[in-house]
């Protein structure tokens, strides 16, 4: 017969441009994704700084985009798809609907236009074009004498929203059928918020992702002691904790872990606290953090013992709003589509004029007398991290938004999370929490870390550092031993994540904005935090199938992780004959 037929537009060669066209029969095709290309993956083979952005695909069989989930690698190509021409619906989760506006009016800012007239009428025609699915619910394509077409979306476990796309093609004239599964990306399991995913019950053609087949993650369901005790450690070189974090999905489980944290130390406390006669508990036991956020207005601080903390807590800059603390019920929260807008709290603030300024550092200079120093009498061993206090700033207005959003998602949620809600806790919105809206609140803070080395965490957007406020940043904190870098997520080769995050431990440096900068700043991974299956998951996807499928073909991979789990999936179908492609042809 001939059809069906799958042609790859994106991550046949690489992890990002998710974009895939089934092509059902001569007239009549689907597109799986439309996404960016990022890194090393973003320029033509052979071209000199030539761009993959046009859509350089027909559209004229294309009767509809469905979308797996809104990560940028598979939904940044759609305002030049719509720009291209086409105006078929857009098919996504429920979730994925209420998301997909928000990453496509700032993928138009940065593509297009900042206008804001030209940004509403653009989001207008993506929202009168999407088609909202539940899980688990069969949708009719097309229905001819020639051909039947339904789709139907499946948990993904990847992030809010995401899917996998099961497809079933009846062919009635020639009595055949097919049905072909893509995965998009698929979740691991013991993730916040998320259920994880469950195997079709068969297909004929997977097309499969790889973004970890060589490798197994490391123990997740310890990943939250591993990012306590990286935090504590890096907090003894008395500096800020920088989080680069992709603005939706990983942040928004990082503020969730960051909250089980400070809530179970505040237990701890509270319960040591009652133990103890009140006599036996120092008067000069406070701790890094950042109570002074909680003051007044005034400038004066209690003495620290040096014996405790060495160096002093500085209040945060003054701003138009330095940062929100999220002190009111979640109800009181909404979502605006030109950035996040909820009620405010005051903060005690106060001029970074009133603090002394360090020294200030050379770039690429490493000699001794360049370095900022550290307090007098520093000592790692006497500093403990008072968690309740810590601040936890959220430099991201997109991620912001996206939070939001994932706090008016809850029947989303997994149970685990449900159950922490409806015991009063706040997973999203929690007291420390200290959100950044505006670009001069951005800089103010920015400054305010870069001169202070105060202990803070901070979550800034920019996952893969190309882009984004974790820029800056990192511009001006690389080169400051006391600060400290600590990745979470995966970095794509020619990223300046990729770079910081290989040469950092080495001493190299990276450029940013086409700068130079050294790394001074202490460079640290966690594992097990990625939001990708691993081998073993994909595995178990394929084989955790009652009707094993006949062709995979391997996708969104670098060649080592396609061979490495094409190899391992040919050892499993060792007893069957397959068809298992690393590097699909059109």
């Amino acid at each position: 017969m001939g059809y069906p037929q799958i042609e790859h537009h994106g991550a046949k060669d690489g992890v990002t441009g998710s974009c895939h066209q089934l092509d059902m029969n001569a007239t009549t095709s689907l597109l799986v994704d439309c996404g960016l290309f990022q890194g090393d993956d973003a320029s033509i083979p052979s071209g000199e700084g030539g761009s993959r952005l046009p859509i350089d695909f027909p559209l004229d069989t294309i009767k509809a985009l469905v979308v797996t989930h809104v990560h940028i690698d598979h939904v940044g190509r759609i305002p030049y798809l719509l720009a291209a021409g086409f105006e078929g619906p857009i098919l996504c989760s429920e979730a994925s609907a209420k998301l997909l506006p928000i990453v496509l009016e700032d993928a138009f800012k940065l593509s297009f236009s900042r206008d804001q007239q030209r940004i509403e009428r653009y989001i207008d025609i993506v929202e009168s074009r999407l088609v909202a699915l539940p899980y688990q619910h069969w949708f009719t394509l097309v229905d001819t004498d020639e051909l039947n077409a339904r789709i139907r979306l499946q948990r993904a476990g990847h992030i809010i929203g995401s899917a996998y796309v099961e497809i079933d093609l009846n062919y009635p004239q020639a009595g055949e059928s097919k049905r072909i599964v893509f995965s998009g990306d698929l979740g691991a399991p013991h993730a916040p918020f998320l259920m994880p995913p469950q195997p079709p019950e068969r297909a004929d053609i997977l097309v499969l992702e790889s973004t970890y087949g060589d490798r197994l993650h490391e123990d997740r369901q310890t990943r939250r002691q591993r990012l306590e005790a990286v935090i504590e450690q890096a907090l003894q070189d008395q500096g800020t904790v920088l989080i680069p974090a992709f603005s939706i999905g990983r942040t928004q489980e990082l503020l969730y872990e960051l909250e089980e944290i400070i809530h179970t130390r505040s237990v701890e406390t509270s319960s040591l606290t009652n133990m103890l006669p009140s006599e036996t508990v120092p008067a000069s036991s406070a701790s890094v953090g950042a109570s002074s956020l909680a003051k007044s207005n005034s400038t004066e601080q209690p003495p620290l013992s040096t014996e405790t903390r060495a160096a002093p807590i500085h209040p945060l800059p003054p701003g138009e709003r330095a940062g929100v603390r999220e002190t009111i019920p979640e109800s009181g929260i909404t979502s605006e589509r030109v950035g996040l807008r909820s009620k405010e709290t005051s903060l005690a603030i106060s001029s970074d004029a009133e603090q002394p300024p360090l020294p200030q550092r050379e770039r690429g200079q490493k000699t001794a007398q360049n370095e900022a120093p550290l307090a007098e009498n520093h000592s790692p061993d006497q500093i403990t991290t008072n968690w309740p206090e810590l601040p936890i700033i959220l430099d991201s207005p997109l991620a912001s938004r996206f939070t939001a959003a994932y706090r008016e998602l809850k029947p989303f949620w997994n149970q685990e999370a449900r159950d922490r809600v409806q015991s009063g806790r706040r997973p999203l919105a929690f007291e420390q929490l200290i959100t950044i809206d505006s670009h001069s609140d951005h800089q103010r803070i920015v400054n305010h870390l870069t001169q202070t080395a105060r202990p803070a965490i901070v979550i800034a957007g920019g996952g893969m550092c190309s882009g984004g406020r974790i820029v800056n940043y990192l511009k001006a904190m690389l080169g400051d031993k006391r600060h400290n870098v600590l990745f979470v997520g995966y970095q794509a080769k020619g990223t300046p994540g990729h770079a910081i995050q290989t040469y950092g431990p080495k001493g190299g440096y990276v450029n940013l904005d086409g700068e130079h900068f050294d790394i001074r700043a202490g460079i640290n991974s966690i594992g097990g935090y990625s939001a990708h299956a691993d081998q073993k998951g994909l595995v178990e996807f394929v084989t955790g199938m009652q009707q094993w499928p006949t062709e995979i073909r391997v996708v969104h991979g670098e060649q080592k992780a396609k061979q490495a789990l094409a190899d391992v999936l040919r050892v499993q179908y060792a007893a069957r004959e397959v068809s298992i492609q690393t590097e699909p042809t059109n």
